[in-house]
């Protein structure tokens, strides 16, 4: 489990190479801040995906990518020296900023427009039809693990805001019209839509 507060971006030392179990590995570099938080078996989010670190290395982490993950997020499209959004899980005691984020990612959003409204940015991403009853004004969503806010909602779009600290601590700064980015709905909206469906109140 994960808050989508992003402790620090890494970097790929190479490119995603195949692990020869039919998916693909990455080797991330990161701070020692991080490294001191994380050992093999542990999870961490890579740009929102929930993954397992296979191998650590001094300074940087090995994580393996199913071909599920390959084919539902960005990852395996990554190139040598892309930044990638890292958090290790939650542990008792942690504070619960942000919201509940389980790293399963529902799919990508390509991002159709950037604003920069002094050193704000407002990011507008496409809104697929089958993930229109999750996403409200002023609700949650997780693009690439860093937790936002839903600023305004269109019938096809939605846009979250980016304050200066997100813009500078995570890889959204890097983000151009065209992208795609991992998405995860709030699993509370889902539970919700789930349960108001098996009652019959909508269809």
């Amino acid at each position: 489990m994960f808050t989508g507060l992003v402790a620090q971006t890494g970097r790929l030392t190479t490119a995603p190479a195949p692990s020869g179990r039919g998916g693909l590995r990455l080797d991330i570099e990161h701070g020692p801040e991080l490294a001191a938080r994380l050992s093999p078996g542990a999870s961490l989010a890579v740009s929102g995906v929930c993954l397992t670190i296979t191998e650590q290395p001094p300074g940087r982490s090995v994580v393996e990518l199913s071909p599920e993950t390959v084919a539902r997020t960005t990852l395996g499209g990554l190139a040598a020296g892309d930044r990638v959004n890292l958090e290790p899980a939650l542990r008792l005691g942690d504070p619960l900023g942000g919201h509940w984020v389980q790293g399963h990612v529902d799919t990508t959003l390509e991002l159709l427009g950037r604003q920069d409204l002094g050193e704000h940015r407002e990011l507008v991403f496409s809104l697929p039809e089958d993930l229109d009853p999750y996403l409200v004004e002023k609700g949650s969503v997780t693009l690439d693990g860093v937790s936002l806010t839903v600023a305004r909602r269109w019938p096809d779009r939605f846009s979250v805001a980016l304050i200066p600290h997100t813009l500078e601590i995570t890889n959204l700064s890097d983000r151009v019209v065209g992208d795609r980015l991992n998405v995860e709905i709030d699993v509370l909206a889902k539970y919700v839509h789930q349960a108001v469906l098996a009652r019959g109140v909508v269809s």
